[in-house]
């Protein structure tokens, strides 16, 4: 009698541990499912994406620039434009500089100037570059060092990759996903970061854009 009770108990745990693995794997079958639905859902990026042909660098907080004055080197110097967007210099106080160019801000520090020199000629150099928020690469999710990476002219995936260190271990890297504005829309692409990074699968190597977001999924296990 007690030998049938242990079998039974037995059996019981058996039955119990075969419906956990059960549902275990019908768990994971259903997240890789939807995973892979809800990317196959977004098209894949056009590999060649060309900026605007009007492009030209926008300053933004954190830019170091060089500020040459000609003919007057006591007044040139290297600056760093402050987190509320403003420069200070000798003879020239609180001079917004974020969203100018470099030739537009030129221009401001000249007519600063003005008022002090005669005919001031003014050139500004862009020596460290972060740029406004808005044009930054925006890197979340699953990269070993996910951070804001200023935009650079025919920036690429693969450029982006090296800037953040690659991926984590748990990365889902064909799963990413960059999230870009076209038209005034904010639209979803699929990127394939495992190709190009493991495989070596240059056509994965797409171009970017400033303001793009890109998503790095962890992956199910």
């Amino acid at each position: 009698m007690i030998e049938s009770i242990r079998n039974f108990r037995i059996g019981v745990s058996l039955v119990e541990r075969k419906s956990s693995w059960r549902i275990v794997f019908l768990a994971w079958m259903l997240g890789s499912v939807l995973g892979l639905n809800g990317c196959a859902r977004y098209p894949e990026l056009d590999p060649r994406a060309e900026p605007p042909a009007d492009y030209t660098y926008i300053i933004g907080p954190g830019d170091t620039l060089e500020m040459f004055v000609w003919g007057n080197p006591e007044i040139t110097r290297s600056v760093t434009v402050r987190p509320d967007g403003k420069i200070s210099a000798p003879l020239v106080e609180e001079l917004p500089a974020t969203g100018k160019t470099p030739y537009q801000l030129a221009r401001d520090i000249e007519k600063e100037l003005s008022r002090y020199i005669r005919n001031p000629l003014v050139t500004v150099i862009v020596s460290n570059f972060v740029g406004p928020y808005s044009e930054q690469i925006r890197v979340v999710g699953e990269a070993a060092n996910p951070q804001a990476v200023p935009y650079r002219e025919h920036m690429t995936l693969l450029d982006l990759m090296i800037a953040v260190g690659g991926v984590t271990e748990f990365a889902a890297g064909n799963r990413a996903t960059i999230v870009r504005r076209i038209n005034g829309e904010q639209r979803q692409f699929r990127v394939r970061i495992d190709d190009l990074l493991k495989d070596g699968d240059i056509t994965a190597n797409v171009d970017l854009l400033p303001g793009d977001i890109l998503i790095i999924p962890e992956a199910f296990f």
